[in-house]
């Protein structure tokens, strides 16, 4: 895998990450068990800068998931420096940007997936399901600076999933608790900070993905229960099955999510 390629010409940098099998899924195109494949294309211009300027933008995942498959990440910044920076158990990865003073800062990341739709039978769990690495399932269970699993966090999970038994009524619980009392706030920059202490101890449940997906993985985290956030890029026509689950706000084509990351008694998440 050319997991970096620089090419400098004309005072402008652009550079790739390519993933392996790429050739092989660009060929496919729409095929029979409803791969498609995408271009997105993302430009960032820094309107008013005083000085130097730093850019972070995340691109699509770096890993294979079920649902989406990145077939490669490609940066341009015209006059600056940059690369593409890969968070390799998160399965993530963001181009970070410099500019320096007296250069307009654009960048522009072009990123090709494969997405499809893909759902489980949350009523039937399979015995024996593959449990993976458990280093990796671990490392889902972590607690960060912006999903703490103690005090306040721990807290409200317990109470959420107090008389479920089961990972999947935990998770059951916490999903519907998180539809019913949270809400999306438009006036939230961007995606949101995801700082879910601030939001429980505040009361203010209101954000955009970022943070409403964070405190279902942070909640999830403290309930014991192996959960990720990520960003996912959606099919244009967004037909998500969430019938066992009950209704979900629709959002963008690109926004984040929480990925379950299942342990041999569960077998499937919640979104």
């Amino acid at each position: 895998m050319n997991r970096r390629n620089f090419v400098r010409s004309a005072g402008a940098v652009t550079a790739s990450l390519a993933f392996p099998q790429a050739e092989r899924l660009l060929a496919e195109g729409a095929t029979s068990d409803g791969w498609r494949t995408f271009e997105v294309k993302t430009r960032v211009e820094i309107l008013k800068s005083p000085g130097a300027t730093r850019v972070w933008l995340p691109a699509s995942l770096s890993r294979k998931m079920p649902f989406q498959k990145t077939l490669s990440n490609e940066f341009r910044a015209e006059g600056g420096a940059g690369r593409i920076v890969e968070v390799r158990a998160d399965g993530l990865a963001i181009v970070a940007a410099e500019f320096p003073a007296g250069v307009k800062p654009v960048l522009t990341l072009t990123s090709r997936v494969a997405t499809r739709n893909y759902a489980v039978d949350l009523s039937a769990p399979r015995r024996g399901a593959e449990s993976g690495n458990r280093a990796e399932l671990e490392h889902f269970l972590r607690p960060t600076k912006l999903l703490p699993t103690d005090g306040i966090v721990r807290a409200t999970a317990t109470e959420i999933t107090r008389g479920a038994e089961t990972d999947i009524e935990k998770a059951r619980a916490i999903y519907e608790w998180i539809v019913d009392n949270t809400f999306r706030d438009s006036k939230i920059r961007g995606c949101g900070r995801g700082d879910i202490r601030f939001m429980l101890e505040s009361r203010d449940l209101g954000g955009k993905c970022a943070d409403l997906n964070a405190l279902y993985v942070g909640l999830a985290r403290a309930a014991g229960l192996q959960r990720a956030t990520c960003m996912a890029s959606a099919s244009p026509d967004r037909n998500w099955n969430t019938k066992a689950l009950g209704p979900r706000r629709k959002t963008s084509r690109k926004h984040s999510t929480a990925e379950p990351k299942c342990t041999p008694a569960v077998t499937a998440g919640f979104p």
